[in-house]
């Protein structure tokens, strides 16, 4: 597995504009793309931080993922993704390595990337995404 860098840190929210709001007018951030992203029940907001993005995450429905993390968690950081090459390839090692994966085959998610999550369980409680363009 190749892993070149953070591709982004995804943020949890309740309120995207609220959210949008203090990254910019506070921190003094520029939001560059908002996204919706159907299957997965969320809208997006993207932020620079040098090379990092920052990728806030609200829910489209009481039954998303990231409602359900809310509701157990409160608002927060919700996963770290790491740019990877060869997502498919990394997915079957990191299976053969014994991680359980949340997602065995890439799917599409935010910026058209390909992404595939593992499990927080495997993961020393951090749930880690996988990205690939």
């Amino acid at each position: 597995m190749n892993i070149s860098h953070i591709e982004h840190i995804g943020i949890a929210v309740t309120n995207l504009e609220e959210s949008i709001n203090y990254y910019e007018n506070i921190l003094g951030l520029t939001c560059y793309k908002t996204e919706e992203v159907p299957d997965q029940k969320v809208r997006t907001a993207f932020f620079m931080v040098g090379q990092t993005k920052l990728e806030l995450l609200e829910s489209t429905s009481p039954e998303g993922p990231i409602a359900k993390f809310i509701e157990k968690k409160g608002a927060g950081v919700h996963h770290i993704a790491f740019a990877a090459s060869e997502l498919q390839n990394s997915l079957d090692e990191l299976k053969e390595k014994g991680i359980q994966l949340i997602d065995a085959q890439p799917r599409k998610g935010a910026e058209n990337l390909d992404i595939a999550f593992l499990h927080p369980k495997s993961t020393f409680g951090v749930l880690t995404e996988l990205c690939s363009k």
